[in-house]
């Protein structure tokens, strides 16, 4: 993502990141089955701006776990817009139709 001419940005602080990413799956968590679907090969980029405000880019994304229409996995990345987009923070969870969690893994922290 390129960042708009005379803005700066801060490395931003892996704890921070991980709570604007935690925020994130808690409300993707309440989101219904049918509407994260929605996001199969279309994922969200948005900038956000966190409680230390530093600037988090996040990136929201869903594919399918095994088969269509089966069990969704939900990935959630979230990095400075810099070099950490290289290696951004990630965490996900996999949803199964009927609205259950099937797992989750915290790769990012």
């Amino acid at each position: 993502m390129a960042w708009p001419v005379g803005e700066s940005f801060a490395p931003m602080n892996d704890q921070v990141a991980c709570a604007v990413i935690d925020s994130e799956l808690k409300r993707l968590r309440n989101t219904p089955y049918s509407e994260l679907t929605t996001l199969v090969d279309k994922p969200e980029t948005r900038r956000i701006i966190a409680e230390d405000g530093n600037s988090c880019q996040v990136e929201i994304q869903a594919l399918w776990d095994s088969e269509k229409e089966g069990d969704l996995r939900v990935v959630v990345s979230g990095d400075d817009g810099g070099w950490q987009a290289f290696k951004p923070l990630t965490c996900d969870f996999i949803i199964r139709p009927d609205g259950t969690f099937v797992g989750e893994s915290f790769g990012g922290y």
